[in-house]
């Protein structure tokens, strides 16, 4: 009986403790390490759109997985993670009720599939999230 009851405990350590830790990938930018995560206590993910239009758009998927659409409508798959430290601490700017962090994103369907750099912002008054400071996306504070 102490066996089994000592096989739970372990497993249900084992299982908080993967579901407890945020996803750190490690990405090369020109010979530079930098790291990055789809977790910054905030629901980045989701559709972000030019303020009354319907496209472009910007999908980001909770797996770090999403669709990016140019100006021009035609649709890429990328791969996302916003800039963290080694420990998954998110790396952004503060400014008045605000913050700014750098989105990392690369085409997953080309040769050269570099990454990309962006800005990605909170606006915590507004409860908005915007991408290049153009598309944006209400979200709503679980603080509240």
């Amino acid at each position: 009986m102490k066996t089994l009851n000592l096989f739970f405990i372990t497993l249900f350590l084992c299982v908080t403790q993967s579901y407890g830790q945020i996803e750190i990938n490690k990405i090369t930018i020109k010979d530079q390490d930098l790291f990055i995560t789809i977790t910054i206590g905030y629901p980045v993910t989701g559709l972000y759109l030019y303020e009354g239009k319907t496209e472009p758009i910007v999908q980001l998927n909770p797996n770090g997985s999403g669709t990016f659409q140019f100006e021009d409508l035609s649709k890429k798959e990328i791969s996302w993670g916003i800039e963290c430290s080694e420990k998954g601490i998110p790396i952004f700017k503060e400014g008045f009720n605000s913050a700014s962090y750098s989105l990392y994103y690369k085409n997953n369907d080309e040769e050269n599939n570099d990454w990309i750099v962006v800005q990605f912002s909170i606006h915590y008054t507004k409860n908005k999230m915007y991408i290049m400071g153009e598309r944006v996306k209400d979200y709503v504070d679980s603080i509240e």
